[in-house]
């Protein structure tokens, strides 16, 4: 068994830089248009069906008043996208659906 050269700590992983990398183009875009024309390069028609899914479900759970099922049904997504979502609301410490929704609230 072959085993890898450790690399320094301070050294990012490949993986790490070409994450950076694409968040850095994604900061890169200017407007909806480019966002929309790098996205539609970027991922398939499902993944962009997804991700709007998804944002739109944090949308409905954030304004409150619908229940589960309702949001499932408005968003067209699962019953389990929606726990997902919510959980994420709540419980993840990365707290990205949480920044765009308040950042996205106080533009306003």
């Amino acid at each position: 068994m072959t085993t890898q050269p450790a690399r320094p700590a301070s050294t990012p992983a490949p993986k790490d830089t070409a994450r950076a990398a694409l968040l850095e183009a994604l900061l890169s875009m200017q407007s909806p248009e480019e966002m929309e024309a790098f996205l539609a390069d970027l991922c398939t028609p499902a993944e962009l069906r997804a991700f709007t899914e998804r944002w739109q479900v944090a949308r409905l759970l954030d304004g409150g008043g619908k229940s589960y099922r309702e949001i499932a049904a408005e968003a067209e997504a699962s019953p389990t996208t929606v726990v997902r979502v919510a959980r994420y609301l709540k419980d993840m410490p990365h707290q990205g659906y949480r920044i765009a929704l308040d950042r996205l609230s106080s533009a306003d």
